[in-house]
This record gives structure tokens, C-alpha cells and sequence, in this order.
């Protein structure tokens, strides 16, 4: 069955600053050069975490080093302190905020970026012993799709799903769309043990944190009856708790960062919904290896 995005929802999850890309060699300036870049990432974000397990798939501890910060940034615009300096060395007189994640090239003392779905695309270019590529060959328009379906289908319906400010039939609609989304990955998935190419892509990895952020995050803004609805997706969060037991998966799940992190920003007003937990995240994980 073929994954192909709706077009109900206009596409914005990525607010970029900076957007240099790695490319094959010396002539592109940035290359995936073995000790040359650093990432840095919260895992109770959702691009940090997305970014946190390409990287372990790929194996890229000795090439790429990560750079682990605080689940909840240290300043009122989302800035990480630690990022500042970074950040003012890119751009001159920066006076932005100073967000993770980010893509930083020790050569020059610069970021590189701070676009999250180019930076997981550039991880596939670093030299490595072992690690299939999270985009491989054939598959990067299904890879392409379930990037821009969990983006649109999953996180920004389910973000007006919930939203009070939301007239009723918006909240109604963006619901549908969510249900749709779901039901349309649950038909997927009961054919199939992965999403692209029978083995684990950068699509599993959308997926999996857009499931990991509909559980944790935007649950709690929705009324039983919806979660109770999602949770019917039964191949859907079997393949959510089967990822969990991996060890790229769940050990960078950050349960207790992810929650301070939604209500040190949130404002949204918790619903009935929030009572209906649909995994044990932390049991699952627990059983990976």
C-alpha cells in the first residue's frame, strides 16, 4: 500500500535558523569528515529525539559525537545557554533565540544547522562499520511521505484536536484527520513489520516519535472518547511497543523530560483524555536487549 500525505494541513514543524547541508566530498565545503561535527540535542524533544536514534542505528558515537542537553531549555525563548556562543560565532550580531537541536562543525566553531530532517539526512553520509542508511535507495519518496504524514497527520492535527482556542468543528476536522492518518498507518502496518524496504528507515523513526508525542504530549488535551478511539489502532501500537524494546528506541525515551518539557511551554488546558494512558513507554523500553 503506497503512503502518500494529505494536503488538509499546511507543513510546519521545522523553524530554522541556519540550513547548511554535508555534501560528498571536500569540494562542498562541509563533508562528512570522521570527528569533524557535533550534535547537540535534548531527547525530550521531538527533533532531538528523532535526531538521537538515527544517530544509534547508524552507529556514529566514534565519528559524531552528541552533545546531551537539559530536557527543558534554560531561557524564556527556548534557548539553550549553552548554545549561545554557537550561535553569535554563525551569524553576526545574532540576537535570536539559541534552540537545539543543532549541527555544529569544530573545524570552524560554527553551526552547520539546526533543521532537523537535513541533519538526519547528512547522518546517512558519515563513514561507518555497520548501520543499513535511514534512507535507502528506492524508498526515499515512502520515506519522504511518512515524514510529511506524521508532520501534518499526526502532530499538527492532533495539536488542534486539543486546542481550547479551536472552534468546535476545527477541533471536529483536525480529529477526522488524525483518525484518518492513524487508520491509514494501521492498514500499513498490518501488512507489513516496517514501513519502507522490510527493515527499520528514517520513517520508522518519524513515526515512532510522532506515536511517542500523541501518547505523552497531546493525549492530555484530548477528551476520552478521541483516545479512546486512537487506542483501537491495535497493529499501529504494537509496532509503537515493539520499537520500544529496541535499543536505538527506548533507551534515549526520556519519559520524565518529555513531561517537563510540555508543561514548562504548554498552556493548553488538560482533558478527560490525559487519565488514558495507551503504552507503559517505561515498561517496554525496560525490555529492550
Amino acid at each position: 500500500m503506497p503512503i502518500t500525505a494529505p494536503t488538509a494541513l499546511p507543513t510546519v514543524r521545522h523553524s530554522s535558523a541556519f540550513r547548511g547541508r554535508l555534501g560528498q566530498d571536500a569540494r562542498s565545503g562541509h563533508y562528512a569528515v570522521p570527528h569533524r561535527y557535533r550534535l547537540h540535542l535534548s531527547t525530550a524533544d521531538p527533533d532531538g529525539l528523532r535526531l538521537a536514534i538515527g544517530h544509534s542505528l547508524l552507529g556514529l558515537d566514534a565519528s559524531c559525537p552528541v552533545t546531551l542537553l537539559p530536557a527543558v531549555p534554560d531561557a524564556p525563548d527556548g534557548s539553550h545557554t549553552a548554545l549561545r556562543p554557537l550561535y553569535e560565532a554563525s551569524a553576526h550580531r545574532y540576537s535570536g533565540p539559541a534552540p537545539a537541536p543543532v549541527l555544529s562543525d569544530a573545524w570552524s566553531g560554527r553551526i552547520v544547522s539546526t533543521h532537523a530532517p537535513d541533519i538526519l539526512r547528512d547522518l546517512d553520509l558519515f563513514p561507518r562499520a555497520g548501520g543499513d542508511p535511514l534512507r535507502p535507495c528506492g524508498w526515499e519518496s515512502t520515506v519522504d511521505a511518512v515524514e510529511r504524514l506524521c508532520a501534518e497527520g499526526i502532530e499538527q492535527a492532533a495539536q488542534r484536536a486539543g486546542r481550547a482556542d479551536e472552534d468546535p468543528a476545527g477541533r471536529a476536522a483536525a480529529l477526522e484527520v488524525l483518525l484518518d492518518t492513524l487508520s491509514r498507518l494501521e492498514r500499513r502496518l498490518a501488512e507489513d513489520e516496517y514501513l519502507a524496504g522490510g527493515r527499520l528507515t528514517a520513517a520508522d523513526i518519524d513515526l515512532w516519535v510522532s506515536l511517542v508525542q500523541l501518547d505523552t504530549v497531546h493525549r492530555c488535551h484530548l477528551d476520552a472518547s478521541a483516545v479512546h478511539r486512537i487506542t483501537g489502532f491495535t497493529a499501529l501500537w504494537s509496532y509503537a511497543r515493539r520499537l520500544a524494546a529496541h535499543p536505538a528506541f527506548g533507551t534515549h525515551l526520556d519519559l520524565d523530560g518529555i513531561a517537563r518539557r510540555h508543561h514548562g511551554h504548554c498552556q493548553g488546558l488538560e482533558a478527560a483524555g490525559a487519565a488514558v494512558q495507551i503504552l507503559d513507554w517505561a515498561a517496554h523500553a525496560a525490555k529492550q536487549g
